[in-house]
């Protein structure tokens, strides 16, 4: 059976005002510490995980682009109970340790209160501030980065080809980004309209084969824009790390049991379309244009409006486009024994809302963007449902 890795980030804030507050340093000095205690744990050296060549538990934690945030790796997993209890173990730890310095985390997106984001210290950070300026200073938001193994490189661009026009219904189920700088930006899903500002980032053409990913991949490199081929920011691409396919177009979710539904659809999409490329089944080919639309409507709608169909790339039903996903890959669901969750936590989303719609229900209630957030604090703490 395929394994399942899943990297959250997370978002800090002042435990007593609210605020979003750079408390990183502090926080990961506080696991660092605790890993060091820890009998039998390895030394931390830190660094910048793109860069790293294996997992150990050790390194869970890393430093990301904000001081405003942070972001915990899972180890590999089979089943998804385990992995959702180490998801639900490592945002208590999280918790603990920025509660240890006076804050707390929460699994948003996007800070509902106005931040004012401050570029980590590190050669590389700095060096994208450099390159791209302003935009660097406006990527405050949080995705949730699902890898799913493959058995080759060739495997897996065969996947990266065939699970193009179903990523953006990933986009709608973890949509978990209404609010932006204290404004509602009309969006469920704003992260994802930020991340695309980025020049690298975004859907791709169909490669046909790994050499031409790979190709295409060094010639991006080449060009002098991207530091590095961890700055290829595909929504779905060939890790350099790890022999997955790794899926970036989710929020991270405010429900764990949302993040666990993401990850058990990820795998099911890269063992559909495993089996469809050793079957001789053509990719669908839509262009990267409709692909771009598709993903736009996804952030816009999230689960409350229409989506584009996938197959047809035409306007339908959220809830139409949700039982596309679930029929396309019921098989390999069946397989891997997530069927039945998937089912139940789809319904669940169509019936309830998203992390999106959770948070402008609380907005509606309160009129308070620090109850939204406090609210969020607690329900990232929460058994995963």
């Amino acid at each position: 059976m395929r394994t399942v890795g899943v990297e959250e980030e997370l978002l800090l804030f002042d435990r007593a005002s609210g605020e979003p507050r750079a408390l990183s340093t502090a926080v990961l000095a506080r696991a660092a510490r605790d890993t060091a205690e820890r009998p039998g744990s390895a030394e931390d050296e830190g660094g910048c995980r793109d860069c790293d060549s294996e997992y150990t538990e050790d390194d869970a934690f890393e430093k990301e682009l904000h001081g405003h945030q942070i972001e915990f790796a899972t180890r590999p997993q089979s089943d998804m109970d385990s992995l959702s209890a180490e998801i639900a173990r490592w945002r208590a730890e999280a918790a603990r340790h920025a509660g240890d310095v006076g804050g707390s985390v929460a699994a948003l997106a996007t800070s509902p209160l106005p931040a004012s984001p401050s570029v980590n210290v590190g050669g590389r950070f700095q060096w994208m501030e450099e390159q791209f300026g302003l935009t660097t200073q406006e990527q405050l938001t949080c995705g949730c980065h699902v890898h799913v193994s493959v058995e080759s490189d060739e495997e897996g661009v065969a996947v990266v080809d065939r699970i193009r026009p179903w990523l953006a219904v990933l986009v709608a189920l973890s949509s978990n980004s209404p609010f932006w700088q204290g404004k509602d930006s009309q969006y469920a899903s704003y992260r994802s309209r930020v991340w695309g500002r980025w020049p690298m980032a975004g859907p791709t053409e169909l490669f046909g084969s790994a050499e031409r990913y790979e190709q295409q991949v060094s010639d991006m490199v080449t060009t002098g824009v991207l530091r590095d081929r961890g700055m290829v920011y595909f929504d779905a691409r060939l890790s350099h790390r790890y022999p997955t396919v790794e899926i970036r177009v989710a929020d991270v979710c405010l429900d764990a049991g949302t993040t666990v539904l993401i990850a058990a659809l990820a795998r099911g999409l890269v063992e559909t379309a495993a089996r469809e490329w050793r079957a001789g089944t053509p990719p669908l080919g839509h262009g990267v244009s409709l692909l771009r639309l598709a993903a736009w409507r996804a952030a816009r709608s999230g689960l409350d409006d229409a989506l584009l169909h996938p197959l047809s790339m035409r306007p339908a039903p959220c809830a139409e486009v949700v039982r596309a996903l679930l029929d396309h890959v019921t098989d390999a669901l069946a397989d891997s024994g997530d069927l039945a969750l998937a089912r139940e936590r789809t319904a669940r989303l169509l019936d309830h809302g998203t992390g999106a719609r959770v948070q402008r229900d609380l907005f509606a209630r309160t009129d308070s963007l620090s109850t939204v957030i406090t609210e969020c604090v607690r329900r990232t703490q929460a058994a995963p449902t």
